[in-house]
Formats: structure tokens, sequence, C-alpha cells
């Protein structure tokens, strides 16, 4: 079957299959490399369901097709990537359809920097549950993942701020998601089509499954990890949401085609504290004490990531404008200094109190300082966003430094994203150093020290068959460390081909069963996203891992 030719007198965008197109998306930010047979640029919702439509009929001839759909190419687990269709909303479907006190409306591949210029210049209010790609995702993304960021910690994941979603089933079939009282539910069960049939067999499940499915729920702060089953009957308000299935369900269920997003009015005034510390055993009090004050956002990098950081100096500064390279340039001094006396600590923290007053936040942050007395950690205060831009961008732009500046090695995102319970720090963070230090690792720590999820990223060189082996063998270690915890193995980033197999060690056999049954009410013939959340191997992993940087 030559797709092109199938599918581009079906819609009004753009469908190609040349090299250089499909050589540019059989790539994201993972360790995976998965070349796509044609890549397919709708021009709006229609074209999605001819698309989605095409490949139902071709799949259930019998024909080996699927479709896979992509925004920004941001996603760390190779969850946008596929070798049959991929399906790019950046293109075209990149508007914000309207703007409201509270909520906007967007189309997946709006990027999330548009998005948040365009509301914060109409009411000054954003989506807060950015992560740190926030310059390059997509809305698409966010939702798909159930992102979250440095604002997790107080305005929660994306999941909170859905509040309807325009979906392509998988049989081309189009529908809103939103939240449904009882009676609004019963008349969504008695349709005789897919969209009633999907209604009527999660209820059941989720009626049957009840205290298994709660059991399973995740009680750390940020889950992306499997089908959040739990989140769909609001009790509270009485009412059904599957778009709370769909949120962070990778393209797995259902393609978006639109999304109305709630929005916040975050405080206008910051200030934050900068913890510089080299004993981690008193890390869980240090976070205990700085929680009690309410913090906007409590973040964390290592000491090989400030290294990195103060070693790439002129490629941090380059991506701002002279003004601020310049000040940049000079804030970054002391930083250098450090490097050079082997004064680095072994983590900095930073804890940014919001406000309406710069008095106010400044209070904030002093305060906590004041709570810090008596422990053995150098302290210091940014009175300003400017002051703290520094700090900022070291934790912001570690990843995107570690990916493109060191030569033969490659930032590997494998066990990127894991998440326990602040209180469980004293014996959690030794058991995981003893682990790593077992295979002789380079590697970085960032994070979100406030809700404990860690971005542990290993620099590799994904040439060599050994580092290959190293992935494959750390990957069920870590996962059953965070386990046994009863952590989750993906807090922001999503499972993906990554995690999809191991998502077992997490959940356990029959937990996944469930997820399965998910999968098969919404997508009967498989054919959006397959092998990601369901059916993925460690074959998987490695038919697609890189085989060159």
């Amino acid at each position: 079957m030559n797709l092109r030719e199938n599918l581009a007198p079906l819609i009004k965008g753009d469908v190609l299959d040349d090299l250089p197109t499909r050589t540019t998306y059989s790539r994201d930010t993972s360790i995976f490399e998965r070349m796509p047979s044609v890549v397919v640029f709708p021009k709006d919702a229609e074209d999605v369901t001819a698309v989605v439509g095409f490949v139902n009929e071709a799949k259930t001839r019998g024909e080996n097709i699927s479709i896979t759909a992509r925004s920004a190419g941001t996603d760390m687990t190779g969850g946008t990537l596929t070798d049959s269709i991929s399906l790019v909303f950046t293109k075209y479907m990149n508007h914000i359809i309207e703007i409201s006190d509270d909520w906007a409306e967007a189309e997946p591949g709006v990027y999330y920097r548009d998005f948040e210029k365009a509301t914060l210049a109409k009411h000054g209010m954003i989506m807060p549950s950015y992560p740190a790609s926030r310059g390059i995702c997509a809305i698409g993304g966010m939702v798909a993942n159930n992102s979250g960021g440095e604002l997790t910690l107080q305005y929660g994941k994306t999941n909170k701020y859905v509040h309807e979603l325009d979906v392509v089933l998988s049989d081309g079939s189009r529908t809103v998601l939103r939240p449904l009282t009882h009676t609004e539910l019963e008349r969504k069960q008695a349709q005789q089509d897919l969209e009633g049939k999907i209604y009527r067999d999660i209820h059941a499940l989720i009626g049957a499954h009840e205290h298994e499915i709660e059991d399973a729920r995740p009680n750390v702060t940020k889950n992306s990890a499997g089908y959040a089953l739990w989140n769909v009957v609001d009790k509270e308000h009485n009412t059904f949401d599957l778009g709370q299935l769909v949120v962070g369900s990778q393209g797995t269920l259902a393609f978006v085609t639109k999304a109305k997003l709630g929005l916040v009015k975050t405080r206008e005034h910051r200030a934050m504290l900068v913890v510089f510390l080299s004993d981690i055993s008193i890390l869980p009090e240090i976070v205990k004490r700085v929680l009690a004050f309410e913090p906007e956002s409590f973040e964390s990098y290592d000491d090989q990531t400030f290294k990195l950081a103060v070693r790439f100096v002129p490629q941090i500064i380059g991506h701002f404008g002279i003004v601020q390279m310049i000040k940049l340039g000079f804030a970054f001094i002391p930083e250098m200094w450090l490097v050079l006396t082997g004064g680095v600590p072994k983590l900095v923290l930073m804890a940014e109190f919001a406000e309406d007053s710069a008095y106010g936040a400044l209070q904030k942050a002093e305060e906590a300082r004041d709570a810090l007395e008596g422990l053995a950690v150098r302290t210091k205060i940014a009175k300003s966003e400017a002051a703290a831009a520094k700090y900022w961008t070291i934790r912001r732009e570690s990843f995107a430094l570690l990916r493109k500046n060191l030569k033969g090695l490659y930032a590997a995102p494998f066990i990127d994203d894991i998440v326990v319970h602040p209180s469980d720090y004293p014996r959690f963070l030794p058991e995981l150093e003893t682990l790593l230090s077992h295979h002789k690792l380079l590697y970085t720590i960032a994070g979100h020290i406030g809700d404990a999820n860690f971005h542990i990223i290993p620099l590799m060189n994904l040439g060599r068959a050994l580092d290959h082996r190293e992935i494959l063998e750390l990957c069920p270690q870590v996962y059953k460390l965070v386990a046994k915890y009863k952590g989750s193995i993906t807090g922001e980033h999503n499972d993906g081909i990554i995690r999809t197999p191991y998502l077992p060690i997490m959940y356990g056999e029959k937990m996944c069963e469930l997820f399965a049954e998910v999968k098969k009410i919404f997508d009967p013939l498989n054919i959006l996203n397959p092998g990601k959340k369901i059916g993925g191997t460690i074959e998987d992993i490695e038919k697609y891992m890189i085989k060159h940087v």
C-alpha cells in the first residue's frame, strides 16, 4: 500500500514520505529512533477524522497499519515515535480558539510559550502545569503526558486544568469529553455506537474493580504511569469524566483536537531561598522545614549539573539577549570561583516564594531561611526574579545543555522521572546512590525536591553495546527500588517505549490487565499509538534504541 497516495486525496493538509521529512520525525528527545512510513500534517479535526477512519478500515482489512500523534516532539520516552503514520499537529493545528476569564481553548499544536503569552496578555493568567521545556513544548503533549513542572508543588498537574477535550475516537468518530452528571452518563451509555460502548464498558469496569483501582492509586505527589482510572469518577461532585482517562494516555485511547484548559492568576512578586547542601542525610529535615512556609516551587540540581553549567556558561547565556547575557555572565562569577576552589555543594536547593508584594515574598524566604538554623547548610536569598535567574537557568537548561554539548556522550533519559515520598529520603537516596555506583555512570540529578520527583540523566555512548546493556540492566533495578518505597516510575514524562514493559513492577500484573482492557475498549483494533502503555516489550527497547548519536 502506498500510504501517501492513498491518504493525500482524503485530507486538506500535507502528506509527505520523502526521506528528510521522515528522518526529522524519527526522533524525539528520548534514546530511541523509529522511522515513520509517512508523515501527515492535518489542517483540522476533519482531517484527523479522515486519517483515523482510513487507518481503521485498512486495519479491518488486515493491513499492518497504525497512527501516532505528535505535537512538538519533546517527549523523552519515545512516545511519539512510530514506523507507520506520524500525525503532526504543530504545522497547522496551532490555533488558540478562545480565551475567557479563567479558561482558554487551544488546538494541540499550539506551543505553550504562545499560549502563555496570549493568556497573560489578555487576563494576566496562565496554565501553571508547564514542564521545564515550556519554551518548546506544545499543548497536545502536555495533555497527552499529564505534564507537570516547577509549579506543580502548589498548583497541581495538567489533569487539574483540563475542562473539556474534543477528541477523535479509534473509529474516526468525534466527540467531546467532559464531566457528566448521572443523567448525562445514562444518555451516553444508551448510544449505539463506539462512544456509547466505551461509556458502558468503562463504567462497568470501574464499578467491578472499584477497590482494586483505588488501592492502585499512587499516593505520591505526581504520577503519569498507566491509565488514571482512579480519576474518572469524582465522588465529591458526582461526575464521570473520561477526559481524565485520556489525559496522560499518550494518544493511545483517542486523539485530542482541541482542549479547554483552566487558567490561574499567579502571585506577582517572588523571592528565592537558595540552600547549598553537602550532607544529604539532612535533606528530609530541610524539605520538611521549608515546605512549612508553602513555597510556590521547590527545585534542585546536583553537583554534576552545577559543574557542567559552569563549564558551558557561554552556551547558557547565548540563549538570551545581549543585556541579559551580560547580566548572567557577571552573575555566574561566584559559581565559577566555587568550581575552581573545590567548594561545589552536593545539592543546590531552590525554594521560591510568591506573594502579592515584594515585601511579603522576601519575608517568607527569610522566615524559611531562619527555620534552617542549626543545620549544616549555607543559604542565600535572591530577592527578585532577576536575582534568581541564574539558578532557574541552570535548572531549566540542564537537560538541553547535556544533549547539545557533550561530544561522544548522549543525555539518556531512561530512569529520569522517579517519584517517592519525601519522608523516605533517608532510606531511599542512599540505596539509589549505591545502586547507581555499581554501574559507574556519569550522571546528573535535577528535580522537584519538594515533590520528591528526581530526574536522573546518565550520560552515555549509545554507539556502544555495553551502554545499551547498562540501560536494560539498570531500568528494572531502579524501578524495583521505587516500587519498594511505593513510588511512581514516572511522575511527569510518561511510559512510552522505555517504561511500558516495566509497568507490572509498579502496579502488578492484575492492574496491568485492567489497563489492557481499557485500551481494548477504546481501541479494539490497536491502531492508536500501539506498544505504548500496553503491549510494549523489552525487545522494543532493544530494537529502537539509538545506535549512534
